[in-house]
């Protein structure tokens, strides 16, 4: 069983992304490279999907293209958790994420003082098998290299309120902000797409009275970022929207992928 402090597998490479570093390497720079449109200016925080990558890589693309107009002191990143049920905030207290790129240290003083302060907790068998978190890493490997640490924050049976109390107080100025989430699952394109778009309508708009479970998966992580822009004036700029209906599935059940930026609006 995964321990604190270990570091965890890539227990997704070979199955939802390649496990070989030069074909991962040279697929992840197809999609940034292929990636538009791009947001006004370099963003605090960036919404991108984590299915497998034929499904959704050209959404995660779009995202982590517009995160590479700076480069961050850490990367946070705040997803659901799908496997394993518990109360409040798992961070991931681990060494690091191995990633076949290079393993991504993680940022473990930072745990420790969320920790101290009833924030979070370390539920170290919701991390083992999750994808919302791995599935970021390959993007942020080769957009920011291996040396920027993460925080990885898994979000239980937790409230908007506490969930935006933990972002408040860790993620600052010179962080990036990572919301891993999917949109609608599983319904006929046409009824997914009509449906995807009116939440990131609301999304942009900062409005979180759409976000549920059936909207968003990861929709408690994207309420609380939300929550996080409205104190800090960042503006919601959608970037791009797809389904698997238009990347490599079926059009009867398909799930949907946004991306977006939250950029700092400019002082006067």
């Amino acid at each position: 069983m995964l321990q604190r402090g270990q570091p965890r597998p890539a227990v997704l490479a070979g199955l939802w992304y390649p496990s070989d570093p030069s074909r991962l390497s040279a697929m992840v720079q197809d999609y940034l490279r292929d990636a538009a449109p791009s947001p006004s200016a370099a963003p605090a925080a960036i919404v991108s999907p984590h299915a497998g990558y034929r499904y959704s890589g050209p959404t995660a693309g779009v995202a982590w293209s517009a995160a590479a107009l700076r480069r961050p002191r850490r990367v946070i990143i705040v997803g659901p958790a799908h496997r394993v049920g518990f109360r409040g905030v798992s961070a991931g207290d681990f060494s690091s994420y191995r990633c076949p790129l290079g393993d991504i240290p993680v940022d473990r003083a930072a745990i420790a003082a969320l920790d101290a302060e009833g924030l979070v907790t370390c539920v170290a068998e919701a991390h083992e098998e999750e994808h919302c978190i791995e599935i970021m890493l390959p993007f942020l490997a080769a957009t920011f290299g291996t040396s920027v640490p993460m925080v990885p924050l898994l979000v239980g049976r937790a409230t908007n309120a506490e969930v935006a109390a933990v972002l408040d107080r860790v993620v600052t100025p010179e962080d990036l902000l990572v919301v891993s989430t999917d949109l609608s699952h599983f319904l006929p394109y046409d009824v997914a797409r009509q449906r995807d778009l009116a939440t990131l309508d609301g999304v942009s708009r900062g409005e979180t009275a759409r976000l549920e479970g059936e909207t968003a998966c990861g929709f408690r992580g994207l309420a609380a970022t939300l929550e996080l822009a409205s104190r800090r004036d960042w503006r919601v700029e959608i970037l791009d929207y797809k389904n698997s209906g238009d990347t490599a599935g079926d059009r009867g059940r398909v799930v949907g992928y946004g991306a977006a930026a939250l950029v700092p609006t400019p002082a006067l």
